[in-house]
């Protein structure tokens, strides 16, 4: 029986940044403003240090833009909670990465290309991917530990490869590949997103490549079918898989633990089970966060396996997978019908 106990929380500490990226589930940009004060946040982790020590991810939105990140990380670190940091990296100087070194645990880059070309067209602002490398480079100097976080739609998926080869390079601790959900500006981005079928031999060339790297951790993310492709294959060569887990991750081998294990604050209160789920199960200024956790229908929902869609509800996988929720509520308005990147029908795999 399955655990629902927060081990990571996203939380999303400003809508403001200084890039506009295609792929923003926010349409983060400077023009919006904050809507959490500090005594609100502070709250927050107070009430959820009540019952839970997740680690807590402070994202945004560029959250370096916020003036008193480090003194939300260091109350979050005060209550017995490790504290991430997801940047873009343009901010960062070695006086900053001093700083970050100081106040938070772990960082998370976002590079999305392994070249300038194909990042700053992802990420709309030329000099992205340079100052992104740089910041990189200036982690490993000073000593702290970061992953590359990247996304891919058709655009830049001929580059996956690349990428993780330039992650590896910098001397990130771990690697994961963002299957895009359609939310927020990727709304627009659904006739370029990665197919069906692409996204299948995508999973399997990420299956051999965890097979064989053993330096830096290696995990597709919103792809929980690569947990059916994992059990599968290993079966099917009779290979005795061993995945290895990052320290910071989510505690949980298992492909969509939105809601389960994991959850979503936004930058103006809304709780969610992922953040890349389109509905909100409250707000943490109304309701409290251990409320919605524990009494929200949609967190509920995430926990009720037997009442998904028929085809998932009767998989065998559906406790190692699960499917992406939130991309079949942004494909069918439905968030408990089956993902449309499934390739698994009634149990059965593709070729078995």
């Amino acid at each position: 029986m399955m655990e629902f106990s927060l081990k990571w929380l996203a939380f999303e500490i400003t809508p403001r940044c200084n890039l506009n990226c295609i792929h923003c589930r926010t349409s983060a940009s400077m023009n919006l403003k904050e809507k959490l004060s500090f005594d609100d946040i502070r709250n927050v982790i107070d009430e959820i240090a009540e019952e839970f020590k997740p680690v807590v991810v402070l994202t945004g939105g560029e959250p370096l833009l916020r003036g008193d990140v480090f003194d939300i990380a260091d109350h979050i670190k005060s209550k017995g909670m490790r504290v991430g940091l997801a940047t873009n990296g343009t901010l960062v100087d070695e006086n900053m990465a001093l700083k970050i070194k100081e106040h938070i645990d772990i960082v998370s880059l976002s590079l999305d290309g392994s070249n300038a070309r194909v990042h700053d067209n992802f990420r709309k602002v030329k000099g992205a991917f340079d100052a992104t490398v740089r910041a990189a480079r200036i982690f490993k100097r000073v000593g702290v530990d970061f992953i590359v976080n990247s996304s891919f739609t058709k655009r830049n998926q001929h580059d996956i490869e690349n990428t993780y080869r330039l992650a590896k390079s910098l001397g990130a601790k771990a690697w994961y590949m963002f299957m895009i959900v359609p939310t927020g500006r990727a709304e627009e981005l659904r006739e370029e997103l990665i197919d069906k079928e692409d996204y299948y031999k995508i999973l399997k060339w990420h299956f051999e490549l965890e097979l064989k790297e053993r330096e830096m951790l290696v995990r597709p993310t919103c792809a929980p079918e690569y947990y059916a492709v994992v059990d599968i294959e290993s079966r099917r060569r009779k290979i005795d898989f061993e995945r290895r887990t990052l320290k910071f991750s989510t505690g949980g081998a298992k492909g969509c633990v939105a809601g389960q294990l994991i959850a979503f604050i936004g930058y103006d209160g809304e709780v969610k089970p992922c953040s890349y789920f389109l509905r909100s199960a409250g707000n943490v200024l109304k309701d409290g966060f251990l409320k919605i956790w524990h009494e929200s229908r949609i967190f509920r929902d995430m926990r009720d396996f037997g009442s998904y869609n028929e085809k998932c509800a009767h998989c065998r996988y559906i406790n190692v997978c699960g499917g992406c929720r939130a991309r079949a509520d942004a494909y069918f308005g439905d968030y408990m019908a089956l993902d449309p990147y499934c390739f698994v029908e009634g149990g059965s795999y593709e070729g078995e």
